[in-house]
């Protein structure tokens, strides 16, 4: 005997979407901002520092964006992100390059002031970059970090203007009442701004 077919109704399709909609809702909720945000620069990953970190802003128009600020972390990338991601360390910078690939990752936005420089004139003008490694361990400047690197500074020098100088890209030691030593004697600089240049 066949048995009859139950008539589609309103009540059934919105049983059903209800069905269909359950596990959607069981699942946890996303992470605020964790890989969503759009980078200003294409090839980075966005990780989020904490927005007790940083100011918001709207740069340009309320700051002029005349310097890049070249720093060395002193610690593991996987530590960096912790760090800028940890709400009561009061740092971050705006892009951090891992040493083993050159692997760039966003966590301020360009527009939004980092805490990097240690001077707030210097944090309102610039972008900071932080690289993995320690300033006594030139093994970490990889070529893979030099050259991704300087492609992302260049991006920046485009985007503002920024002339591709040693002049306009410092180091951290170069900004006023500085007591970091950053990127250190290891860092070479005539190589970096040769691949800016060329980026």
């Amino acid at each position: 005997m066949e048995r009859a077919r139950p008539e589609l109704t309103r009540r059934l399709l919105l049983r059903g979407a209800a069905l269909a909609a359950l596990p959607y809702a069981l699942l946890p909720e996303a992470t605020a901002g964790a890989g969503t945000q759009a980078v200003d620069y294409p090839p980075a990953e966005w990780q989020p520092a904490s927005k007790s970190n940083y100011t918001v802003s709207e740069r340009p128009g309320a700051y002029s964006v005349d310097r890049v600020v070249i720093h060395v972390t002193q610690e593991t990338y996987g530590d960096t992100l912790s760090i800028f991601q940890n709400p009561q360390k009061q740092v971050s910078a705006h892009y951090v390059v891992r040493s083993v690939d050159g692997h760039v990752v966003q966590c301020v936005r360009e527009a939004d002031v980092a805490w990097h420089a240690g001077n707030w004139s210097y944090n309102t003008r610039s972008i900071g970059i932080e690289h993995e490694g320690w300033v006594d361990r030139p093994a970490y400047f990889t070529d893979a970090m030099y050259e991704q690197s300087a492609r992302l500074t260049a991006a920046v020098c485009r985007t503002y203007g920024i002339p591709k100088d040693r002049s306009h890209i410092i180091g951290h030691y170069e900004v006023p009442g500085s007591d970091h030593t950053d990127p250190g004697p290891n860092w070479d600089w005539v190589r970096y701004v040769r691949l800016v240049n060329y980026a």
